[in-house]
């Protein structure tokens, strides 16, 4: 394979070297202060914040530790979300719209401080966060916002000169002081720091159910139970979501990222564009000091393609951000490819608190809408305090319920929902034309079999893997995801490997196999 030829296999940057310390299964009973569900940035920070404080603390992940969007981020540390202030002052006037700023800010420098105090080797470097316009639409943005900006006394700097992109930009919003790092390599430092502190860390243990009595009982997909006086699920999909109905408030998306090797960068910020399709740019530093860029984009409704019979390739996403690459830097080699699924709320803003009135003890941290890294850190501080009982000053700007929905929100809960509803119906009178002779190595479809609709992948081996392509939460048709050879539900979000395994909630159950 030509170094200019995408991969064959998808694998994040951040995860292609730094994941092999190991943890084991959960396999016994056992009782806790709390038990975190999944080990992302937002269970870290907060077995972290927690284990300083003497709590003892399980974390169980479902796989393994940040192996969910933590590890598959663009991981820049900023508070400035693209076009998102003036949103925000609209929404929720100026006061909470610079509170959010300030939790992301704030989390930012937490991150800076841990990174510093526990010496972890994380390649932090300060940068400058840039939007940039190419159109005079995308220039009117960015002066709205930069309005916004002004209102809610945010550092911004509007310019026309100010661009190290090696392309034409008309003008640019700089937010200063912002940072980048390797997530992964901060999230071990963390789990080390936290075992250090007491905390007991399982990999590949998932969480099947959520009884609450006196105590809160988790069951785990082996059978296995957990006793905990307190809950936090940072799962990205809440896994339990039975009466907050998470899943008709949230929206998930799928993005995508090329890494690409050049001889030497000269960018000093983080960018993202205004305009659609979005291209995020960032540099990075390789452990021998190689020179690399990393360009993400072309983002989509999970699950959903043009053709449900005929699936969209998802290759060629990658193949477009490639092609980007190569048209504006000098590219070496296209080192890895991957993507991630992020999930946006009604308002754009995160829930983080307690999950439902119904459930005391039990918290939720979702929706982070691609800005999880701050958003993610600031979820993990404040709900290590309400654990304790601690006064946050951001306990109302996040609480899953906050004020009733208003108009902007019901508009976008009417449209989500009604997503679904078209995407359950179409899947149900949508017939396959294809047949399983046809199906060739390395290729997944749906097809007839016995007048029954099946979903079969043919691996490199020559072996057909045969599921019920039903989504085992709510029972839309899942499609084929030829990139990650995965089958992904269109409505929810959820995720399947090519044998049923769950990758992705809200689905706890694996696909049926035939």
């Amino acid at each position: 394979m030509c170094a200019l030829d995408l991969p064959k296999f998808t694998k994040s940057y951040w995860r292609k070297e730094h994941s092999n310390k190991t943890y084991p299964p959960f396999e016994s009973d056992v009782s806790a202060e709390v038990c975190i569900i999944g080990a992302g940035i937002t269970g870290v920070t907060a077995a972290y914040s927690l284990a300083k404080a003497g709590v003892k603390v399980i974390v169980i992940e479902g796989s393994k530790i940040a192996s969910g969007t933590t590890g598959f981020t663009t991981a820049k540390i900023t508070a400035q979300h693209g076009i998102i202030y003036d949103e925000l002052i609209q929404t929720f006037g100026k006061t909470t719209a610079r509170q959010y700023y300030d939790a992301n800010q704030q989390a930012r420098e937490q991150i800076q401080k841990w990174v510093t105090e526990l010496s972890i080797d994380c390649d932090f470097e300060e940068r400058h966060a840039v939007l940039y316009a190419q159109t005079s639409q995308g220039v009117d943005q960015l002066h709205t916002e930069k309005a916004a900006y002004d209102k809610l006394g945010i550092p911004g700097e509007l310019s026309i000169s100010m661009n190290e992109l090696p392309f034409p930009v008309s003008e640019t919003l700089t937010l200063p002081n912002q940072a980048q790092f390797h997530p992964v390599k901060y999230i071990n430092g963390l789990v080390k720091e936290a075992q250090n502190l007491g905390v007991t860390f399982y990999e590949n243990t998932r969480a099947s159910s959520l009884k609450h009595n006196d105590e809160i009982v988790i069951e785990t997909t082996n059978g296995k139970k957990i006793t905990a006086k307190q809950v936090l699920v940072t799962s990205h999909f809440p896994f339990n979501d039975k009466n907050g109905l998470y899943f008709s408030k949230l929206s998930p998306q799928r993005s995508y990222a090329v890494c690409v090797r050049v001889p030497d960068e000269h960018l000093n910020g983080m960018y993202i564009n205004v305009e659609k399709p979005t291209r995020s740019i960032r540099t990075a530093k390789g452990d021998k000091g190689e020179n690399y860029v990393i360009v993400g984009g072309e983002g989509h409704k999970a699950g959903q393609y043009e053709d449900p019979t005929h699936d969209e390739s998802t290759v060629e996403r990658y193949e477009t951000l490639v092609q980007f690459a190569k048209q504006h830097f000098p590219v070496q080699s296209i080192d890895t490819h991957w993507s991630a699924q992020d999930l946006e709320t009604l308002d754009r803003v995160p829930y983080i608190g307690e999950m439902t009135s119904g459930l005391p003890h039990v918290f939720v941290a979702t929706g982070f809408a691609k800005w999880g890294m701050t958003n993610g850190t600031a979820a993990g501080l404040l709900l290590a305090d309400l654990v304790q009982n601690k006064f946050n000053v951001n306990k109302e700007l996040y609480s899953p319920t906050r004020s009733k929905l208003k108009q902007h929100d019901t508009k976008n809960f009417v449209k989500e929902n009604t997503n679904v509803a078209k995407e359950l119906v179409k899947g149900k009178f949508t017939r396959p034309s294809d047949t399983l002779e046809n199906l060739q190595v390395d290729e997944g479809r749906i097809v007839m079999i016995d007048h029954h609709k099946t979903g079969a992948y043919k691996d490199e081996h020559g072996k057909i893997h045969l599921v019920k392509p039903t989504c085992t939460h709510l029972g839309c048709d899942v499609h084929w995801n030829n990139s990650e050879r995965s089958w992904d539900c269109p409505c929810h979000g959820s995720r399947f490997s090519y044998t049923g395994e769950v990758l992705e909630g809200p689905a706890v159950k694996p696909l049926e196999r035939r």
